[in-house]
């Protein structure tokens, strides 16, 4: 019971589950077995003796989602307000010792008021020693973070290590610091909603790749994400019977690219076209929206998908855009995941917020995790594909095993268009007919440099296929690339 029946009741009433009731709705009927249920503080400093803290705050043990193993701990508010003490932070660390022993993922219910103050020091060697197993479990299981009500100050280093964060849109709440204690004009403004809210972290931080309106909705996607995850880094995802035809042609993506080469489409309909059962299952959906991620099906097994989406900005590349493009491959090389990018990009978005923000930095990110990455690797170009954009974006020169284009794309160090008016400006200048002229040199450019047919001549595009093939030619490419090893330079780890 926690907290007590009075406590229990006043969660429901807010419209939140209790720290068990979460783990009953995420694990499979009756697999869960709870560790160190007995365990409370021992402190005995300002009243502690007399404050009871049934499992000190923190139900921890394991069960199932879908009959595979999976750690569980979920913070109980209705406990000292499911504060962070010495023996709550060690029940936690117990379980990361367990789960990579196993090799079994971990999912954290976070619910808490932070640090309890009572334990000072001890409770902060707690956390110290949380995030030294977080960070060393990193790229070994996978860690989960579902956010469902407080995590504040030094507890948002759980989720910030964490390779996934869900987080509900009510009752929940990030920040490091209270804005209370935000200092000068900034501070009078500062609310709990415009630094700790779902929406900010989904939408402007990137903090939180997924956000719901409901615990229980909420609880559900954690299980459908696990579904796409192995266990461990030494292992493969889970492999699913497909029903879909491996053969299947979309006659649609035949047409779907607009001949105005600046008019937009939507990438997600290319991606959903590739998936098994035309299933996406989006990661950070509502960050940097020029640059989808995600999980598709191909063949039953799981792949990342990393595409441009010209819809948004132009589907120009940004610093945002390539922070999450580059952490999204980073895991799914860390976890054996198969990469499919899908090009239509321009360039990078020019202004003086994106070079004070950092866009080489965040984009030298971007090429670093694509060529690093030992997974296989496919791209598909369908449209644009200018400049170093280009080349960030999994091209054949960082690395990619199969390159195909559609016979839509154009390769180049830049937009025909602009290519023509920098070299021929003078005779553009003083040419009778300088539309005509344009005209004429803009097709010469696009036939000798900017073709799929020149660019493959020089072996850098493997294929050039049909749209609507494109479905059987990827997964055919995969099949082929399973047994992919590829060794990198002895070192410690890399730097970028």
């Amino acid at each position: 019971m926690g907290g007590g029946e009075a406590e229990i009741k006043k969660l429901h009433t807010d419209g939140k589950l209790t720290a068990r009731e979460r783990i009953e709705k995420f694990l499979d009927e009756n697999s869960f077995v709870e560790i160190g249920t007995f365990v409370t503080h021992r402190s005995t400093a300002f009243n502690m003796a007399d404050k009871e803290a049934p499992a000190d705050g923190v139900v921890t043990g394991y069960g199932t989602v879908e009959g595979r193993l999976v750690y569980v701990y979920s913070q109980d508010s209705t406990v000292l307000g499911g504060s962070v003490g010495e023996m709550h932070a060690q029940k936690i660390n117990s379980l990361y010792d367990q789960a990579m022993k196993m090799g079994a993922p971990i999912v954290a219910f976070l619910d808490s008021a932070g640090l309890r103050l009572q334990e000072s020091v001890d409770g902060l060697d707690g956390y110290g020693k949380l995030f030294l197993r977080q960070s060393l479990a990193s790229g070994v299981i996978p860690q989960i973070s579902v956010i469902l009500g407080d995590c504040v100050g030094g507890a948002g280093f759980i989720p910030g290590l964490s390779d996934f964060t869900f987080m509900v849109s009510k009752n929940a709440r990030l920040f490091m610091n209270s804005p209370n204690t935000i200092e000068g004009p900034e501070g009078k403004s500062a609310t709990f909603d415009t630094i700790g809210s779902a929406k900010v972290h989904s939408e402007k931080s990137g903090m939180v790749h997924f956000q719901y309106d409901k615990e229980e909705e909420c609880i559900e996607n954690v299980r459908k994400l696990i579904a796409y995850l192995p266990a461990n880094n030494l292992e493969d995802a889970p492999v699913y019977e497909v029903n879909d035809d491996l053969n299947r042609v979309d006659s649609v993506l035949n047409s779907i690219v607009p001949d105005d080469l600046n008019a937009s489409f939507d990438i997600k309909t290319v991606i959903r076209s590739l998936a098994d059962d035309r299933e996406l299952f989006e990661v950070q959906a509502q960050f940097a929206k020029n640059l989808v991620v995600g999980f598709i099906r191909l063949n039953g097994s799981t792949v990342g998908i990393v595409a441009n989406q010209s819809q948004e900005e132009g589907g120009l590349l940004d610093s945002k855009a390539a922070q999450k493009g580059a952490e999204f491959i980073q895991f799914c090389d860390a976890f054996n995941i198969p990469i499919v990018s899908i090009t239509d990009v321009a360039g990078f978005r020019a202004s003086v917020e994106e070079e004070q923000r950092g866009v080489l930095k965040q984009s030298s990110k971007l090429v670093y995790a694509f060529a690093h990455a030992t997974v296989p690797k496919v791209n598909v170009i369908v449209r644009k594909a200018f400049g170093s954009a280009y080349i960030a974006m999994n091209s054949k020169h960082i690395g990619a095993d199969i390159v195909f284009a559609w016979p839509t794309a154009q390769i180049s160090v830049m937009n025909p268009e602009g290519a023509v008016n920098i070299m021929y400006a003078e005779e553009l200048k003083t040419s009778e007919d300088p539309h005509s002229l344009r005209a004429e040199k803009i097709e010469e450019f696009s036939a000798m440099q900017a073709s799929p047919y020149t660019v493959a001549a020089r072996g850098y595009i493997d294929d050039i296929i049909e749209p609507a093939a494109t479905r059987k030619r990827v997964i055919a490419a995969l099949e082929m690339l399973y047994s992919k090893r590829e060794q990198r330079p002895t070192k410690k780890h890399g730097t970028v």
